[in-house]
């Protein structure tokens, strides 16, 4: 395909332009892909972020039962690192074998069938609304832990820094990377030194101390049953540090070549980087003795009232470094900026999962549009309305957006796993199907200790995510969860109807026997209200189009109107006969259509070409205030068997700001040689293109005599 320039009158607007940049070549798509060290923090930061919280809302459950709880932390830590390691591992091999970008969704739909497809479909959307909420949320809280002032402006941050991502976003993916890359490449720096820096000085016997550490906490009196609830709970906190290790595998189709080769390595990446700095902030957190509590004012020793209560990272910073230092505000800066940026990850996963589903039938097509930057920009605008809309109900709390939290990524993760085990089954069966000589083949044994290695790792992952599923519903249900297995059902409910929707519509626009073609005659109709320029516009078309006949109507809902006109018309010849149609009751689309029918049925089944001004123009507040009769027209003859609607456009010169230009001449005047003849239209005079000299035909009212 080769490269073609603009044309001038195809430019976006220019705040258009100024915003998302210059419309992109579909050419230019391959220059869009990401390299590795641009995919990682792309697709990983969802991930590396959620470091940044996960610790604080283990330890933060755990100090529900006291100081004496967190000595639990290490293990609930260490299961937490061990679920992490067997989900990435499971998703290497999800990659290998399904790189389409469909992810659990894909693998899911073909192994299981479609409404475990679409259930896993549903859950991923939800969890990337929540991506985008909960990351958001947490910049916002670290922001705050730095400059406490900030406070009362929690909401308005929140939904400010999550429109201003969807601005970043839709300038294209290879921009986006870029402006990404640099704060979370700091922050897994920050964070890595921070690390070292309070184990060096623990080793050194100066342990950091944080400023929590002092307060007391009073732990409730617990049975033995709650606290193995209390611990689960814990553990299911900590585990939304594994969110975002699903995008890598429904991105695939964003990665350079071999995509599936870079794309396992950004997700082994993702997870090393991820265990090392969730296991390296909980132990400097219990180190420094971090009390982070669900409700501050149950902090003995903390004056709730006097502000809000640092973050964990914050906490720890403050202890490694000094609070105030340069370090310390390095590090809360890169925080937040990452925390932020993690619901980049949802601005590249949901529109690609989207893309995906509307290909399939499951969601609008609008959402497999390519924008002027080859962005899927409808699924991004999409995405963070819903995020918004969460932000402001939720008032950008943290510690209750983390209870909606997971869930739908641990649906997705089990789903995907049980397919991936249905997947590595099947190939066994057709690898048995081979014949003795083929199946002692070196190439058919590898594939064989190849398929039953996928086996384990998937089968161990199954079990896995689907025991942390059934934890994390049970602890967290009751604190808000319930809100996600209600929504995740009634949105696989509507993806299931749009589909039978579009299968329906598919069937019956289908091309079949009982197709056949039998117009007699065509037949051009010019709606006329009163002699403008757009009416002689649209007199024009209907004469270059050369219809078998064409003629002009106009709908008489007074005399006064009907004889104006005519006189009108007679004066300025116009070359097409009119036809007048009384209109007792004031309605304009029924009498029309009534001498459409009337004309067919005595000429048989011609086609109808109605041809309709309309005013094309440049302010939104204009838009109410045309048209308005004419759409309601063209809604009503549509349903008329036979018609076709012709819109006419006449650009008013408020257009001008818009388009660039505005109505000129009407065509063919300058070629023919025509002389402008003048109309009077609203006290100011208009001007037309004369027509032959032969004498304008004569208005006739409706009657037999108008149909001939």
């Amino acid at each position: 395909m080769t490269s073609q320039s603009r044309e001038p009158g195809d430019e976006p607007p220019l705040a258009k332009r100024l915003i998302l940049g210059d419309p992109l070549n579909s050419e230019k798509l391959e220059d869009q892909l990401l390299p590795k060290k641009r995919a990682l923090p792309i697709f990983a930061s969802d991930a590396l972020s959620s470091v940044a919280y996960a610790p604080q809302e283990l330890l933060m459950i755990l100090l529900i039962g006291g100081t004496a709880f967190l000595a639990f932390s290490p293990w609930v830590a260490a299961g937490v690192v061990l679920l992490l390691i067997v989900v990435v591992a499971s998703y290497r091999q999800l990659i290998k074998a399904y790189p389409s970008g469909g992810g659990d969704y894909e693998v899911a739909r073909k192994n299981l069938g479609e409404g475990p497809g679409v259930v896993v479909a549903a859950a991923l959307l939800v969890d990337y609304v929540l991506t985008v909420a909960v990351s958001v949320a947490s910049g916002v809280d670290n922001i705050i832990s730095a400059l406490p002032v900030l406070d009362p402006l929690r909401i308005e941050l929140a939904v400010g820094f999550v429109v201003l991502i969807i601005l970043v976003n839709l300038r294209g993916v290879r921009e986006a990377s870029f402006a990404f890359a640099v704060p979370t490449y700091v922050f897994i720096g920050s964070v890595a030194v921070m690390i070292v820096v309070g184990l060096a000085r623990t080793l050194l016997g100066d342990p950091p101390v944080a400023s929590s550490a002092a307060y007391g906490v009073q732990g409730e009196s617990l049975t033995q049953a709650a606290v193995i609830l209390l611990v689960l709970r814990a553990f299911s906190s900590g585990c939304s540090a594994l969110t975002g290790v699903e995008a890598v595998s429904n991105g695939v189709p964003a990665f350079r070549k071999p995509k599936v080769r870079n794309a396992q390595m950004t997700l082994v990446l993702m997870g090393g980087i991820a265990i090392l700095l969730f296991s390296g902030l909980t132990a400097i957190a219990l180190v420094s003795g971090v009390h982070y509590a669900e409700n501050p004012c149950n902090l003995i020793g903390f004056d709730c009232a006097a502000g809000p209560q640092p973050s964990l990272m914050a906490q720890v910073a403050a202890a490694t470094f000094g609070m105030g230092s340069i370090p310390f505000f390095l590090v809360q800066a890169a925080t937040a900026c990452v925390l932020l940026l993690a619901a980049n990850t949802a601005f590249n996963g949901f529109p690609l999962l989207g893309a995906v589903l509307a290909r399939d039938g499951f969601a609008p097509k609008a959402l497999n549009t390519r924008g002027d930057r080859l962005v899927y920009s409808n699924g991004m605008i999409l995405l963070g309305i819903a995020a918004i809309a969460v932000l402001i109900v939720y008032r950008a709390n943290l510690t209750t957006l983390i209870q909606l939290y997971i869930i739908g990524v641990f649906v997705s993760f089990s789903i995907g796993q049980i397919g991936m085990v249905r997947h590595w089954r099947r190939a066994l069966r057709e690898l048995a199907k081979l014949s003795p000589d083929a199946a002692a083949q070196g190439a058919a044994r590898q594939e064989r200790r190849s398929i039953y290695s996928g086996l384990a790792i998937n089968g161990v992952g199954a079990a896995m995510t689907i025991s942390v599923l059934l934890i994390v519903t049970v602890t967290k249900f009751t604190h808000g969860a319930w809100l996600v297995f209600i929504a995740i059902p009634i949105l696989a409910v509507l993806m299931i109807g749009v589909n039978r929707y579009y299968r329906d519509v598919e069937h019956e626009i289908r091309v079949d026997d009982t197709t056949h073609f039998g117009a007699e005659g065509d037949l051009a109709i010019v709606l006329v209200n009163r002699l403008q320029k757009p009416v002689l516009k649209a007199v024009e078309y209907a004469l270059a189009a050369k219809h078998d006949k064409a003629i002009a109507v106009h709908v008489a809902v007074s005399d006064e109107e009907s004889e104006a006109l005519q006189k009108q018309w007679a004066e300025h010849r116009v070359p097409m006969k009119v036809v007048i149609i009384e209109s007792p009751y004031r309605s304009y689309a029924s009498p029309v259509a009534k001498f459409i029918k009337q004309y067919r049925e005595k000429f048989g089944s011609s086609v109808v070409t109605v041809y309709l001004p309309q005013y094309i123009v440049g302010h939104w507040w204009e838009a109410p205030l045309h048209n308005r009769r004419s759409k309601r027209i063209a809604q009503q003859l549509m349903l008329v068997h036979g018609v076709s609607i012709t819109l006419v456009p006449w650009l008013l010169d408020s257009s001008e700001l818009i388009y660039g230009r505005r109505s000129r001449p009407l065509p063919g005047d300058q070629r023919a040689g025509r002389p402008d003849l003048e109309v009077e239209t609203n006290g100011r005079r208009a001007t037309r293109p004369a027509g032959p000299p032969a004498p304008a035909s004569a208005p006739e009212k409706e009657s037999t005599a108008a149909l001939r």
